[in-house]
């Protein structure tokens, strides 16, 4: 019988001293060097956490995607701002929206979404609980020349230290993934160079896939994070037509295929999320709308949530969407949008939800997002336990 398999989406809680190095080194005051070292020690604590847990399919814990002195939030996006070149910051702040270079679907501010405007109330209460309502005005980067890569020594830092850890452990590199932007997520910015919205696109791409080869060459799996394919549903306000919204996820597909041309399928998966806010995602894109576009794309793993309020009840569509042969479902089976531990014999019921639909094969159990900065780090290492056991469950 095959034993189903475990991992998770990539951020997880950054112990303090990692962020206050962070900062130290976004102040010159350590070197390159030394933030390497100091970063070393780190990861390789987070591996053999991840390890001795039972996780099976693990990562850096995104410890090497830091940003500035003062920003950190989750990094799954910010990261990026410091490996590729040009962007500029400027003094747009986060609440002034992502901007892109035009089209048949256009995003509006975070301030506009639809949800935001249902639940103005509880969005604009730093006390409410929801994320988005505690962060900070922070300086955002706007698109001035032509997008490259300029990540290369950064991510080849990730890669080495994250084998390094996996090695310890008595792990190599196919027991290993490291999240990358996807190129649409990544051309969610201000623009003053491209023409279109295309142009942005596709030019993130062309840069993005040195990221990807970099990763993949080293024989690690790449999880390209792609919230913007479900989450910009909520960006588009008023609320688009279903086709022209479908057409947009189909051309960001194709840009993600671009990206990917000549990697090994099976040692990419995609990510795809409604966003990690805890609001109250009354406005979420139903996966069963786009879920036959997303499995277009060229990688083999496809992560997504299954675990949180909003979106639990969508195992259901695999009864009737088709897995295509070279495809592998990798479900959230605990969230990071509640502060309750699911109990194992939950995580083990939702697994069987998909593996009596698709087959044990078929399966690889994980989160629903990324935990660390979402809930409190205790929580995060706690539901982690519970997805292994959960997963045990199943396995005997």
């Amino acid at each position: 019988m095959t034993n189903i398999r475990t991992t998770h989406v990539g951020s997880l809680p950054r112990p303090a001293g990692l962020l206050e190095d962070n900062a130290r080194h976004a102040r010159d005051e350590l070197s390159d060097a030394q933030f390497a070292q100091k970063l070393d020690a780190y990861i390789a604590e987070v591996v053999k956490k991840q390890h001795d847990i039972g996780l099976d399919i693990i990562n850096d814990g995104e410890y090497g995607h830091i940003m500035t002195e003062t920003v950190d939030y989750g990094a799954w996006w910010w990261y990026s701002f410091q490996r590729l070149g040009g962007l500029e910051f400027t003094d747009t702040d986060l609440h002034a929206g992502e901007t892109t270079g035009g089209g048949a679907v256009e995003l509006t501010s975070f301030d506009n979404r639809r949800d935001w405007q249902k639940f103005r109330d509880a969005y604009t209460d730093p006390d409410s609980g929801i994320h988005q309502a505690k962060r900070q005005e922070v300086k955002m980067p706007t698109i001035t020349s032509e997008l490259t890569y300029i990540g290369h020594e950064q991510t080849k830092r990730d890669i080495d230290l994250t084998l390094k850890a996996l090695r310890a452990n008595g792990l190599d590199a196919k027991d290993g993934f490291i999240a990358a932007l996807a190129p649409a997520s990544a051309s969610r910015l201000t623009n003053n160079f491209y023409e279109t919205d295309d142009d942005i696109l596709f030019a993130a791409a062309k840069a993005l896939r040195e990221e990807y080869k970099l990763i993949t060459d080293a024989g690690l799996t790449v999880q390209l994070d792609d919230p913007a394919l479900c989450e910009a549903w909520d960006q588009v306000n008023p609320e688009p037509p279903l086709d022209k919204y479908r057409e947009w996820v189909e051309r960001r597909i194709e840009a993600i295929n671009f990206a990917i041309e000549g990697i090994d399928p099976s040692l990419v998966r995609l990510h795809v999320c409604w966003g990690s806010w805890h609001g109250p995602h009354t406005t979420d894109i139903p996966f069963k709308d786009i879920v036959d576009i997303v499995l277009k794309v060229k990688a083999q793993g496809i992560t997504f949530e299954a675990a949180n309020a909003r979106h639990a009840h969508e195992w259901a569509i695999w009864k009737d969407v088709k897995l295509p042969e070279d495809k592998v479902l990798i479900p959230g089976v605990v969230s990071h949008s509640t502060n309750v531990v699911e109990h194992p014999e939950l995580v083990a019921q939702r697994i069987k939800n998909f593996t009596d639909l698709v087959g044990r094969d078929r399966v690889i159990a994980s989160t629903d997002c990324g935990l660390g900065g979402r809930i409190y780090p205790s929580i995060a290492w706690a539901k982690l336990e519970a997805l292994a056991e959960g997963t045990r469950i199943v396995n005997k």
